[in-house]
């Protein structure tokens, strides 16, 4: 199976100058070149770029996909790496969570305040103003 760049995109919704960037930084090695010189994708980058995706896709930053390709290669090791990547990466979705829950409250809390009437008497825009000391 030899996919073309467009191809391996379409096949895992990612584009290509993502994939591009994907071999520039090394997450992806680089294909072999067809005789015209198109890039050559076959079942294993198929696999890997999948791979990045759906880890991306849960919100893996790039070092973290790095980290979990690496141990992915290493199939005979022991997966409490890969646990701590995880369990990191979900305190860190956690706190995400609450830093929005609490801006949610905040701005909730802000609407609610509104009485109607004119912008020079808002309670949205009087919350967002710069507080001068004087």
């Amino acid at each position: 199976m030899a996919l073309t760049i467009g191809e391996l995109g379409k096949a895992t919704d990612t584009k290509v100058e993502t994939i591009r960037y994907y071999e520039r930084i090394g997450l992806l090695p680089k294909p072999p070149r067809t005789g015209g010189n198109y890039r050559a994708y076959g079942a294993a980058e198929l696999g890997r770029l999948s791979f990045i995706r759906r880890a991306r896709d849960l919100g893996f930053p790039l070092d973290q996909v790095r980290a979990l390709l690496s141990l992915s290669d290493d199939r005979g090791r022991d997966c409490a790496t890969v646990d701590a990547l995880a369990r990191d990466h979900l305190s860190e979705v956690e706190r995400k969570i609450a830093d929005l829950t609490a801006l949610r409250r905040e701005l909730s809390a802000l609407i609610e305040s509104c009485c109607g009437g004119t912008v020079a008497d808002c309670r949205i825009i009087e919350a967002l103003a710069p507080h001068t000391n004087g």
